[in-house]
């Protein structure tokens, strides 16, 4: 977002966790053995751990990263 790929989001409280979303860029990328360009997104999670378990904020990211994938998956 803003040509910004990726930063580090702080956590201000009462927050238990933030999630950052930087901007979709392309790049050549192997797919099936050739270059070919593909989009990529960053994203990144900052949690508190004394709230929310290191391992809870990495099944996040990673289910957001599939719907982001997929998106069909948000009407089923």
């Amino acid at each position: 977002m803003y040509g910004i790929r990726s930063f580090s989001p702080i956590i201000n409280p009462p927050q238990a966790a933030i999630l950052a979303v930087g901007e979709i860029y392309t790049e050549p990328a192997v797919v099936n053995g050739k270059i070919k360009p593909e989009s990529f997104m960053d994203l990144s999670v900052s949690c508190d751990h004394r709230i929310i378990d290191g391992i809870v904020g990495a099944k996040f990211l990673r289910r957001i990263a599939e719907l982001i994938e997929n998106p069909a998956e948000l009407v089923n």
